[in-house]
């Protein structure tokens, strides 16, 4: 299939690229570069342009007879939304009811969106299903349900198919570890203890202790990139037959932030220096993903299940890459 992929030269974009390359299909990245890396595009067409330009966009459909649009394109820091949350609102949702008008003016019905576990906020029990209830408790996790439901009353028009897929905690570099992280500024917890461990940051700090989990910090389910991106493939499949899906996408094992410190450590060989800070508002002790409906729908398995083989991709692209991409 020609597959446009909006932010397709980020980190989760620019890996779904290689991926669909590699499963013969004809990816063409659309990206404004304003997050994303020129030098991560390898191997596919590249259009420069904002998912927020209608011209553009309809443009890049028609001249690429674009059949499907994967959309990796939205702002996703949770502390920048609090305090900008209309910036929040005009990226993730106006500009992405953009790209939806431009798809059904140009007949390209299909659409694989980057959703978050984000939609669920607290949640009272884990781990979480497709079914607990959606309450965002800050702008950017209210930004992707929105989407969400535009997509779910477009679908009902018979003019959209599409899969929102929650993702937890994206990471790992795929392509060998030649696709990795490069955040700016740098908010990930994998790659912030990376670069700790390689001396480009002074230290890690842990914020809350106290947390009623086993070692007393946070634990969070870590998913690896090419992991992720194999569920897109299935769920763009699953598309022919079906009119909307959503699926949580994780390993469904949490992993603490001393444990992923741990790791790093004994991936690295070198020490990380840790401080102790207090409690962040809205940090759940506990975030992990029942992700057993897409196993079951989709066939989806892991290939890395460990936190291991996660920290030893990512650690093999930051190592290579110690600047990151670069200044491209």
């Amino acid at each position: 299939m020609k597959i446009l992929v909006c932010g397709g030269a980020g980190y989760i974009g620019s890996n779904m690229t290689a991926a669909l390359l590699k499963a013969g299909h004809s990816p063409v990245v659309f990206d404004n570069l304003s997050k994303g890396h020129r030098a991560a595009v390898k191997d596919a067409p590249f259009v420069e342009g904002d998912f927020g330009d209608p011209e553009a966009i309809r443009k890049a459909l028609r001249g690429n007879r674009i059949e499907a649009v994967m959309h990796f394109a939205a702002f996703i820091e949770v502390g920048e939304s609090v305090e900008s949350p209309l910036r929040y609102y005009e990226n993730n949702v106006s500009r992405t009811r953009t790209l939806l008008q431009a798809m059904e003016e140009c007949g390209v019905e299909k659409f694989v969106f980057s959703s978050t576990a984000a939609v669920y906020g607290m949640p009272e029990t884990v781990p979480i299903t497709e079914s607990t209830a959606k309450r965002p408790i800050n702008p950017y996790g209210e930004t992707k349900w929105a989407v969400e439901r535009m997509c779910h009353f477009q679908s009902m028009t018979g003019r959209l198919r599409y899969a929102a897929l929650r993702y937890f905690n994206a990471c790992g570099a795929g392509s060998g570890g030649t696709l990795g992280e490069d955040h700016r500024p740098e908010s990930h917890l994998i790659p912030i203890v990376i670069q700790a461990a390689m001396g480009r940051r002074d230290g890690v700090k842990i914020f809350g202790a106290d947390y009623p989990t086993p070692d007393g910090t946070c634990v969070r389910d870590y998913i690896h990139i090419e992991d992720l991106c194999k569920a897109h493939l299935l769920a763009l499949g699953k598309l022919d037959g079906e009119r909307e899906l959503a699926y949580n996408l994780g390993n469904g094992t949490g992993y603490s932030v001393r444990q992923v410190i741990d790791t790093v450590r004994r991936v690295s060989g070198k020490d990380v220096k840790v401080v102790e800070a207090p409690r962040r508002p809205g940090d759940p002790p506990v975030l992990t993903a029942d992700a057993s409906k897409a196993r079951r729908e989709l066939g989806w398995k892991t290939d890395f299940p460990d936190l291991e083989s996660i920290v030893s991709s990512a650690w093999k692209f930051h190592e290579s890459r110690p600047e990151g991409y670069g200044r491209d």
